[in-house]
Order: C-alpha cells, then structure tokens, then sequence
C-alpha cells in the first residue's frame, strides 16, 4: 500500500507517469467515468480549503466514486479530544483512501503509520502540499510543453509557503533549473531548503527583494500570499501583506510566453487586472489539480 505525504515519495518517472495518465484523463474522460465505482474517498480537513478539498471530491465524483468527510475540526471528533490515529483508523473503516488536511506538521506522516487504507497529504501546516505540487508540474508541463530548461521565480512568503517548500523540492529533479527566490528579508526560503535541496543538487539560485529585476529572464512566475494564520502577531504580517503586488507595469519586460502561476487562494498580491492577460494561469491552474488528483487517486488504488 502506496501513501503520498511528501512529494519525494514519487520517484520522478512516477511524477512522469502520473502527468501521462492526467492528459490522457483530459482528452478521453469518459474512458475514466466508472474507474472507482463502488469507491469511497474519505476528506479529512483539519483546517479551512476550498479548492484543494472541491478538487479531490470533484476528481473522485469523476471518476463514478463517491465521498465523505469533514471540512473543519470541530466538526469532528478532534473537538471532543480524539488523536489522530484513532480518527484515521476509524475513518478507514469506512472508506477505501483518505485525503488529509491538518495545520500541524506531520500529523499527515503519523497518520500514515495507523491507516489501513492510503493516504493523501493535502497539506501540513507550513511543511508540505505534494497535490498542489503535482498541481503545478501539470500545470508548467501543459503550458511550457518541458519540465526542464526553465527559470522559475518564487514570489512572496516563501519561508512558511508549503506550496513553495514541495515545488523546489520537485523541480529540482529535472535538468537545467534555475531558481529566483524574490522576498522580503523576513520570508527568505529557508536555509535547510538551500542546504539539503538546492546546494546538495549543485542547483543554482539568486535571492532578491526585488520583483522586477529578473522578471526579464523567467519562465514561471510563481506568486505567493503572505499568510495571516502563519504569524504569531498581526503587525508583522501587516507590514508584510502588501509588499508585491504583481500588475501589468511589472510585467512590461516579462517574456510573452511567461506562465503567471498562485496556488490560490489570492488576496491582493496579483491584480485583477492580470487576470485577463493570456499569461495568467493561475486558473488553468485550478481546473489542472482535478486531473492530477484523479490521476493519483487511481494510482493510490492500484488502478492504473
């Protein structure tokens, strides 16, 4: 029995597979409808999703399965005191995989350890989020045609950013990448990224405070939020929230074919004015997690 709580869990021609059987659920859908009938999803939110918890019902309902869950802890039984493990080996009882969101990171991997039925990370606190990562390779691989060759420019909160921790993680199994890492001094990616990903893999990075400096040079541009719930006190983060805010003046030197990529959900840190410039694929981006959840869910289950 297979789990996915950390994106290296996958080797790369797994990652690889998984993207196949994506675009092949893209173009031929109804050769996908009844693969999980009489299959049950279990969604376990621990804390507040809208996209990512919509996707995976959206992806299992697709595929002929059906779900069930909760969408806060205190609609379950955490709220009267219950660990963990035993809401995992209950839920397995009645369900055939689980997708699990928890603020607390780790609690996916303890999880994991008492389940019966696979498991889904669906984000840890500010640790992991290897679905949207799988999310964000179909997505550069659907737009950029390559997984390798390309220069990616990481903006915003890319300390306590899940989604940013994963995809450098990802990325830097394929050849000739190149990360810009654009912060404030505050949000900087953190060292042990640097040290145990970026500089053990001899990959090469420049970390700026400023968005328009290398935005000439990207191929992705990978938008972030600063998150609220990631701080011990709202000053700091006020002080924060505003500091890139990407709009159509920014983007004057980008390339044309740049891809505009935010795990959403967005606050201000893109303008809406973007929204309509054919660079922006934070959207697309959306409508591509679905596929790549119903691509894993049916590798999950030893159906593909």
């Amino acid at each position: 029995m297979r789990n996915l709580i950390d994106i290296k869990d996958f080797s790369k021609e797994e990652i690889d597979e998984l993207i196949k059987v994506a675009k092949d659920i893209m173009q031929n859908p109804e050769n996908y409808s009844e693969k999980c009938k009489h299959k049950i999803l279990a969604t376990l939110f621990f804390e507040p999703s809208t996209r990512t918890r919509l996707s995976f019902e959206s992806a299992m309902m697709s595929l002929g399965g059906n779900v069930l869950g909760f969408s806060s802890a205190s609609s379950s039984s955490t709220a009267k005191g219950e660990s963990v493990s035993d809401t995992i080996r209950t839920v397995g009882c009645y369900s055939d995989i689980i997708a699990m969101r928890h603020p607390k990171e780790g609690a996916p991997l303890v999880a994991s350890l008492r389940t019966t039925v696979p498991i889904i990370n669906a984000g840890d606190g500010g640790h992991n989020h290897p679905t949207q990562t799988l999310t964000d390779l179909l997505t550069i691989f659907m737009e950029k045609n390559r997984l390798d060759n390309l220069t990616i420019g990481l903006c915003g909160d890319l300390k306590f950013g899940r989604t940013v921790h994963s995809l450098v993680s990802a990325m830097s199994r394929y050849t000739n990448i190149k990360f810009i890492f654009i912060s404030p001094e505050e949000l900087k990616i953190p060292e042990y990224i640097k040290e145990e990903v970026l500089e053990k893999n001899g990959i090469e990075y420049i970390e700026t405070n400023d968005i328009e400096e290398y935005m000439s040079k990207l191929d992705i541009l990978y938008m972030t939020r600063v998150q609220k719930e990631r701080f011990f006190n709202e000053e700091d983060y006020l002080r924060l929230k505003d500091y890139y805010i990407l709009n159509k003046e920014k983007l004057v030197t980008a390339k044309k074919d740049l891809c505009i990529m935010h795990p959403l959900p967005r606050v201000n840190e893109i303008s809406v004015e973007v929204d309509d410039d054919e660079r922006a694929c934070y959207f697309k981006q959306v409508r591509y997690g679905k596929y790549i959840r119903m691509a894993l869910i049916l590798k999950l289950l030893e159906l593909i």
